[in-house]
């Protein structure tokens, strides 16, 4: 599966495993929707373009991803901070 539709409270997210970041990323897709969504879980695309920003280890180094996803590929962003910035590579199953 390369991404997973869940619903919370009742609101539809849907979850994506993110090879740059190495962990899950997720967006409202319904009340409200903050992203359009294809509806596909095999070959996702979702707009607008999505930022996730976090800080990591003991010294709180901050991150940032910035991507499109479309039609079941993401996009890395040049100014993404992990090694997959500027590619485009296929979703990855979830783990």
């Amino acid at each position: 599966m390369i991404a997973r539709l869940e619903t919370e409270s009742g609101t539809d997210y849907l979850w994506f495993y993110c090879g740059g970041c190495k962990t899950h990323h997720c967006v409202p897709v319904t009340n409200p929707a903050r992203w359009a969504w294809n509806g596909s879980t095999d070959k996702p695309t979702l707009t607008p373009s999505i930022l996730v920003t976090y800080d990591m280890g003991e010294d709180h180094t901050p991150n940032r991803c910035h991507s499109f996803v479309t039609n079941g590929e993401i996009q890395y962003l040049s100014d993404c901070t992990h090694a997959l910035a500027g590619q485009t590579v296929p979703l990855e199953e979830m783990p």
